[in-house]
């Protein structure tokens, strides 16, 4: 009998959010979602794309994560269909129950709001309860620091530093802080996220939610 299908992007919800299929169609949004030059400075900081100036720019990034066959990219929608980011399934590997969780940014107004604990309790429960994984990955800038917190508040248990393991979008060489999370540590990380998803905001529940892991993979 054949498994879950690894590489399939069906849509994902929660209470507030939609995970849908990364689309070229979406490279307008996924600009717009970026903001001024200054925010989209700070949402790519730890990002390797290229320089994001115009609608061109976008279609290239996004079309080379929908040509990437060790990827499975999605839009990060609000319930109404707003674009505010994009996260994808990367580092598929079936045959060890594996997968990494990365490629990972949110517009700059929906920071410290439910949306990335939101689309990590859509991720994680993909990962965990639907494909079956053992253990799920994500790989950070040594210097994102606020993202490494982010993902440890999850649960996810820091293994190590991959010395020079990628290039930076400046050609420096990046250190990444590796984490990770196994199938038996779900459990506890879902009950925390769904407590955070609980808690009372000022403005009626949008701001609940933590930092986020913008800039992972």
């Amino acid at each position: 009998m054949s498994g879950p299908d690894w590489f399939a992007a069906p849509s994902l919800r929660t209470a507030h959010l939609r995970l849908d299929a990364l689309r070229l169609a979406d490279a307008p949004a996924f600009l717009a979602a970026l903001g001024s030059p200054q925010e989209r400075a700070d949402v790519l900081a730890h990002l390797r794309y290229p320089p994001m100036v115009g609608l061109a720019d976008a279609r290239r990034v996004v079309a080379a994560a929908l040509t990437d066959p060790d990827r499975v990219a999605y839009a990060q929608r609000l319930a109404d269909g707003t674009f505010v980011g994009t996260t994808s399934f990367y580092e598929i590997a079936p045959a060890v129950s594996a997968v990494a969780i990365g490629h990972t940014w949110v517009g700059r107004p929906w920071w410290r709001t439910f949306v990335n604990t939101e689309s990590k309790l859509a991720m994680l429960t993909r990962a965990f309860e639907e494909l079956g994984a053992e253990r799920v990955v994500w790989h950070t800038d040594i210097r994102n620091v606020r993202s490494q917190e982010a993902i440890a508040r999850l649960g996810a248990q820091r293994e190590g530093l991959l010395r020079h393991h990628r290039i930076r979008s400046d050609a420096s060489w990046r250190d990444t802080v590796q984490l990770a999370m196994l199938a038996e540590e779900w459990p506890a990380a879902r009950a925390r996220l769904l407590a955070r998803l609980d808690r009372p905001a000022a403005d009626g529940g949008q701001r609940a939610g933590t930092g986020g892991d913008a800039g992972t993979g």
